[in-house]
């Protein structure tokens, strides 16, 4: 059992996680955390977390199940959260448009930069929307998407026809 004193820490890291632009359902940050692990450890002198096992995170409607996640917090206050798995997923109901579902066998998250990368078989599929390729970038400042391929591989990606509004 986390002690209390740690249970601060984890929160602001679980909470970073949910206020990232791409799972931008303001309500969700009001939402208890819940998260389930087959293990779990806190460094409090290193201000790192790790859960392992069969990971699964909640806050509202965003999720993150994966085989491992480290969140660590610098000096500085910025943190790093890398999801491990085979896939790593995550997703949130969006305010306007839909849900926003991703995949790969690593995410990596920088606050400091804003940059959410995820590497080995990358997906994101946001309404009908996809891009997939070896390695997606999202820059949660500017909300601008890379979509790189692997040696000898292709990018698919896939965006639907805007609907007029009646």
């Amino acid at each position: 059992m986390i002690q209390k004193n740690h249970k601060k820490l984890l929160v602001t890291i679980c909470l970073l996680i949910s206020s990232l632009p791409i799972w931008a359902l303001e309500s969700d940050r009001r939402q208890p955390i819940q998260i389930e692990a087959d293990q779990g450890s806190l460094d409090k002198q290193n201000q790192t977390t790790v859960f392992s096992g069969n990971v699964k995170m909640r806050q509202g409607s965003m999720y993150m199940n994966a085989a491992k996640i480290t969140a660590h917090k610098d000096s500085a206050g910025n943190q790093t959260i890398i999801a491990v798995g085979n896939p790593a997923t995550f997703g949130q109901q969006l305010e306007k448009e839909g849900m926003v579902y991703g995949k790969g066998n690593n995410v990596h998250y920088e606050s400091k930069s804003g940059i959410v990368t995820i590497t080995g078989n990358a997906q994101v599929n946001r309404g009908g929307d996809m891009a997939r390729g070896a390695v997606i970038v999202y820059n949660t400042n500017t909300e601008v998407y890379t979509v790189n391929s692997a040696p000898k591989g292709r990018v698919v990606v896939t965006i639907q026809p805007q609907t007029k509004k009646k």
